[in-house]
């Protein structure tokens, strides 16, 4: 599916909003400010989202998109494994000590990534117009392919393109990478690209 220039321009935009939420989200759970931008957004299709991900050894959170579009698709937020834990580190309060990413910084991540992509998709539901939420979170930690290539063999809906939003948090002791993939069912991808083609013609838009 492609996206116009402005329509693209549109999403960049949905998707700094929903980042600005998440990271204000953030900010307040670890009391410091904790800075989350946007850089890149690629459309892409999705057995070629693997080359968009380093093979290393990987933290995946994965959410089913809920809502009024229920089985819409799938969210995954992706930590490399040196950024899973420092992001544990932090919310545990011993940033600096040894972690061996162990049950408890497991379940650290899991609720950051339950925060953030829930203040995401609040947000951009907002935004669109329809209401997003996201289902309980399982966690996967494999190598990056693998993990994608296994949650694209489970996935029963008709999945063509992948949107890629590079996300990069920040913190003034601390640099955390990380990316949020959206797997998007074909009406489902339909309905958003719809509602940005309205909200881009729009006479009120500016």
């Amino acid at each position: 599916m492609d996206f116009t220039p402005k329509e693209m321009d549109a999403l960049q935009e949905m998707a700094n909003i929903g980042a600005a939420h998440a990271a204000t989200t953030l900010s307040q759970m670890l009391d410091t400010q904790i800075g989350m931008n946007v850089p890149e957004i690629n459309v892409v299709d999705i057995s070629r989202v693997g080359e968009f991900l380093s093979d290393e050894l990987t933290t995946m959170v994965i959410f089913e998109l809920q809502g009024d579009i229920p089985h819409g698709g799938f969210l995954v937020l992706h930590f490399p494994r040196d950024s899973a834990v420092r992001t544990a580190s932090i919310m545990q309060g011993s940033a600096g000590a040894v972690h061996t990413f162990d049950e408890m910084d497991q379940s650290t991540i899991v609720e950051v990534s339950n925060i953030m992509i829930s203040s995401f998709l609040s947000a951009t539901s907002d935004l669109l117009g329809f209401i997003m939420l996201p289902s309980p979170p399982a966690l996967i930690v494999d190598m990056a392919h693998a993990a994608i290539t296994s949650l694209i063999a489970q996935m029963t809906i008709e999945v063509d393109d992948v949107i890629l939003f590079r996300v990069k948090l920040t913190s003034e002791e601390h640099n955390i990478a990380g990316n949020i993939l959206i797997f998007l069912e074909v009406s489902t991808l339909k309905q958003i690209e719809a509602r940005l083609e309205e909200m881009t013609t729009s006479p009120n838009t500016a």
